[in-house]
Formats: C-alpha cells, sequence, structure tokens
C-alpha cells in the first residue's frame, strides 16, 4: 500500500503544529521546516482546517495551529479523511473500474481485509503518541532559537544574585 503525498504531507504539518502547540506557525516555517511545496502545503492546510483537524487564522499576525487537542486527533482518521475517494486498486473504484477479473476475483476481498486492518491499527495512534516526549522529533520540528547577544555579566555570574545557574540544555 502506498501514501498518498497529500496524506504524508497532512501528518507531517499536523506533527509540526502539536510540537509548536501554544503558538501560531506560518505556512512558510512550516514548509521550509519539514521540506514542503508551499502549493502543496496550501492546499493540504486548507482541508485539514475544513476537516477541523486545524484552525487558521488569516491576515499579519496570523497563521494556523491544531483545531483540537493532539490527543483528540486520531491518526486513522486523518489517513480516512485525506484519502477519501481514492481507491486502494482499481477494482475498488466504482467508475475507472476496468478489471475483467472483478466478479470472480477473491484477491479483492483480501484487499479490502487488509485495508480494514491498516486503518484499524491507525485508529490504535494519535497525534499526541507520535509528538509527545519524541525527543528527536522536537529537536527537528521545534522553535528555533533565535540568537541573541551573550548574557551580561550580571546574569551569567549566579553568585552576585544569590540565585542558582541553569544549564542550557540540562
Amino acid at each position: 500500500m502506498r501514501i498518498t503525498k497529500r496524506t504524508n504531507i497532512a501528518v507531517r504539518l499536523l506533527m509540526y503544529c502539536a510540537v509548536n502547540s501554544g503558538r501560531l506557525v506560518t505556512k512558510a516555517e512550516i514548509a521550509q521546516r519539514c521540506n514542503i511545496s508551499e502549493n502543496h502545503l496550501g492546499q493540504v492546510v486548507n482541508q485539514l482546517a475544513q476537516l477541523g483537524f486545524l484552525s487558521t487564522r488569516r491576515g499579519r499576525h496570523g497563521g494556523l495551529c491544531l483545531g483540537r487537542s493532539a490527543r483528540e486527533i486520531c491518526i486513522g482518521d486523518v489517513f480516512r479523511q485525506i484519502e477519501s475517494g481514492l481507491p486502494m486498486v482499481e477494482c475498488f473504484a466504482d467508475v475507472d473500474n476496468t478489471c475483467p477479473l472483478v466478479a470472480a476475483c477473491r484477491l479483492r476481498h483480501a484487499l479490502a481485509d487488509a485495508c480494514a486492518a491498516f486503518y484499524g491499527a491507525l485508529d490504535g495512534v494519535t497525534l499526541d503518541d507520535l509528538t509527545c516526549d519524541n525527543i528527536d522529533l522536537h529537536r527537528i520540528l521545534g522553535p528555533v532559537s533565535c540568537p541573541g547577544p551573550p548574557p551580561s555579566p550580571a546574569v551569567a555570574a549566579p553568585a552576585e544574585t544569590g540565585r542558582s545557574a541553569v544549564v542550557a540544555g540540562a
């Protein structure tokens, strides 16, 4: 079974939004960080927003975020919604089916069962399962810190303030 490019983009996009929850993200940053064409991304954003997986805000301070919590987004639902209307094989297509074996083919039933098992396995996975405590994913998709000026001596010397220092990355 091959997943469409649209579904692949949808899952990457949702993971990016989950990792960056608490802020609006832009299509441009998602496209750059997830290696996705902005044109393809825009189409998927629109579809996911219509399905309620994303919430979008237009304008200068606009962006997008998850439309519901990562715990409430079932990956099986995402796949079904994005892949809907696309038959797994020709014999599942109502209009474009030209296979002469349909009436006698037993493979068709086996493939239908396999497809149901595939979606059933994804029904047990939430977006939260993919992103929560996934340190490597957060490292790849998390907010990029803007390098600023070095800390002033007063901040760098905790002994003078009487507070202990917190080491970055610890």
